[in-house]
């Protein structure tokens, strides 16, 4: 049974004679299935359709040689004509082929998809991790923040107490504990004022803060809340850390009073908490003149 010509089988199939051609000549007329798949391979392509400038091969005019004829073939042997079965079986034959490089180019395409799939998934992974690690990062930072901030606080408080020790030991040393040689005249040190229990209710409520304002002898005052159970002395080193020039530019100690009942505080009170005083939850305080000469 003769077989048609690669040419004529593309066509045969339904390609168009442009293309056909041009897919041998492209393949350098290595037969059928190599111009199948270039033609599978390009159908897509905006130029599948135009000529070739320079058609190769046999598509000029030139006799195909025997391996382009076929078995059986020669060069100058005239092509027998194929009956109407002959040729609906060939067609099938290539039908068949077509069919089968479509399945293989669908399977092709499917496994590249499932590749493209899964490196998305990986580079989603991937991103997902390094979004995380950033999160981590910024919250070891914050709670690093948070730490050192807590450390500088407390610093800042121990730095606080250790000048009120300071302050303590300075004044013991030197005014040998006390400081009633130090009080001007008018203002004397009368005793502890007795409390009325008749007057006292059944339950006192606790404090945990105290109002201090302290009026200072150019006519100003300073205001600052302390707690309850903080000594005299932080209220008298507030008072020296932010008194002007005029008490003493930090020299001397500052002597406070109490507005009413009037009443100086030794040094040994200045060891006492503000509540033990009577001085919550608020009190006025009134900063001694230094006596003349």
């Amino acid at each position: 049974m003769a077989e048609l010509t690669a040419l004529e089988s593309l066509i045969e199939m339904g390609f168009p004679r442009g293309r056909a051609e041009k897919a041998l000549a492209l393949t350098g007329n290595q037969g059928i299935e190599a111009a199948m798949d270039w033609l599978m391979e390009h159908e897509d392509d905006p130029d599948v359709d135009e000529p070739l400038a320079n058609p190769l091969g046999h598509i000029l005019g030139r006799e195909p040689t025997p391996t382009e004829q076929g078995p059986g073939s020669a060069v100058g042997e005239s092509k027998p004509i194929l009956t109407e079965e002959e040729r609906q079986e060939q067609t099938k034959r290539m039908l068949e082929l077509v069919a089968q490089k479509q399945r293989e180019r669908e399977e092709r395409e499917e496994r590249e998809a499932l590749e493209r799939e899964r490196q998305r998934r990986r580079q989603g992974q991937e991103l997902s991790a390094a979004r995380q690690r950033l999160q981590e990062d910024e919250m070891r930072r914050a709670a690093e923040e948070r730490r050192r901030e807590k450390a500088e606080e407390l610093a800042a408080r121990q730095r606080v107490r250790e000048k009120i020790e300071r302050d303590k030991a300075e004044r013991a040393k030197k005014y040998g504990g006390h400081m009633g040689s130090q009080s001007c005249p008018p203002t004397t040190e009368p005793g502890p004022v007795p409390s009325s229990p008749s007057k006292e209710p059944p339950t006192k409520r606790e404090y945990d803060q105290c109002r201090i304002q302290v009026r200072l002898p150019d006519g100003s005052s300073l205001t600052q809340t302390f707690r309850a159970r903080e000594q005299l002395a932080a209220v008298r080193l507030y008072v020296e850390l932010h008194r002007g020039e005029e008490l003493g530019g930090g020299q001397d100690p500052v002597q406070l009073l109490s507005g009413f009942p009037r009443r100086a505080f030794s040094e040994a009170d200045m060891e006492r908490p503000l509540q033990e005083l009577g001085l919550v939850p608020s009190a006025v305080l009134i900063v001694a003149k230094k006596c003349p000469g």
